[in-house]
């Protein structure tokens, strides 16, 4: 544990609580990509499927469990409770297209190739661009409400402070991983014209806005 790893964690929990308080105060998921949701939840589900297996600490466990749980929580309140508000017209981009290569990535290049690790490296890939739908959806829409906005802003922090988390690592511990950094990377890219937006337009008081 260190204090980007920490940090990470806690924009990470940001992001998903700003996420609920948004759905459940205004009674609506009108701007979330459920497709993204959907993409998360088969990334915490796959990642941590070692609770069944490996304890590493009250944290960690903690930490996994409600990342997997408020990932469903979400989807739930998308497509079930709130569905009549879910926008399924502007939220069409097609999943199937990042997840069978992440999966077929995954088994190709991978730190060892047993059950778990290649379900850990598939959900690390997957990750990278699960943010993909909610990005086209508000490209689609024009813009994003303002807490949507704070959402994804914190969900962007918190792979960029865990690259810098693992940057840390190296330099501190001489541990590294190598998918881990390139993943994450590749992730912290997809969020930079957002991240300039967010600054200049919604930190101003401005909507955000995204090219078409």
């Amino acid at each position: 544990m260190n204090i980007f790893r920490l940090a990470g964690d806690l924009s990470h929990l940001l992001a998903i609580i700003l996420l609920l308080i948004k759905i459940w105060k205004t009674r609506s998921c009108a701007g979330i990509s459920g497709k993204s949701q959907i993409l998360f939840a088969i990334v915490y589900i796959s990642r941590y499927l070692d609770l069944v297996t490996t304890f590493i600490s009250v944290y960690n466990t903690f930490m996994k469990l409600v990342f997997i749980s408020t990932s469903v929580a979400t989807i739930y309140l998308m497509y079930v409770k709130f569905k009549a508000t879910y926008d399924h017209n502007h939220d069409s981009f097609r999943i199937e297209f990042l997840v069978a290569p992440c999966f077929l990535l995954a088994l190709l290049i991978n730190n060892a190739f047993t059950p778990l690790e290649i379900l850990w490296t598939f959900s690390i890939y997957l990750e990278a661009v699960a943010i993909l739908p909610q990005l086209f959806l508000v490209s689609k829409t024009g813009e994003a409400e303002s807490i949507t906005s704070h959402y994804l802003f914190a969900l962007g922090s918190y792979r960029a402070l865990y690259l810098l988390n693992w940057i840390y690592r190296y330099y501190a511990e001489g541990h590294y991983d190598l998918i881990a950094i390139f993943a994450g990377a590749i992730q912290t890219i997809l969020y930079c014209d957002f991240f300039y937006l967010y600054i200049t337009k919604v930190l101003k008081g401005k909507k955000l806005q995204l090219p078409a």
